[in-house]
């Protein structure tokens, strides 16, 4: 995908969603859309067959302007995924960069996690702050 965009500034920056295949179609044609309105590059590739799609935004590095679009193209496609019924976590998980999408994913059902996070984790060493956003 590099080659789609050569350059020693360009970087990949990989991100996914998953939806329910009946709306999987709607969010790709919309994130791909989004991502041409915005001027850049990113294909899109996946597990459609479980509703998984990823896109790699080829984005300059030193250009703050890119940098910029590239986060609010990839803020658009969580927060589509989730308004389709889906999630912003698709296969790679949530890491620090999709915390901020958890609470209007799973709205009160973090209450549960946390519950359970301290029961397996009562002195809060195991990754704390990484998962769960604050309270």
């Amino acid at each position: 995908m590099k080659g789609l965009r050569p350059g020693d500034n360009i970087q990949s920056v990989s991100t996914d969603v998953c939806v329910p295949i009946s709306k999987l179609a709607e969010c790709v044609a919309e994130t791909s859309a989004d991502i041409a309105a915005n001027g850049l590059i990113g294909p899109v590739v996946g597990h459609v067959g479980d509703g998984n799609f990823h896109t790699q935004l080829l984005i300059d590095i030193t250009n703050p302007e890119e940098i910029a679009k590239a986060e609010a193209v990839i803020s658009r496609m969580n927060e589509r995924a989730i308004a389709l019924d889906g999630t912003c976590t698709g296969e790679h998980g949530v890491g620090q960069g999709k915390r901020k999408y958890l609470v209007k994913e799973h709205g009160h059902g973090l209450d549960i996690m946390r519950v359970i996070k301290a029961a397996l984790d009562p002195l809060g060493i195991l990754n704390p702050g990484k998962i769960l956003p604050d309270a």
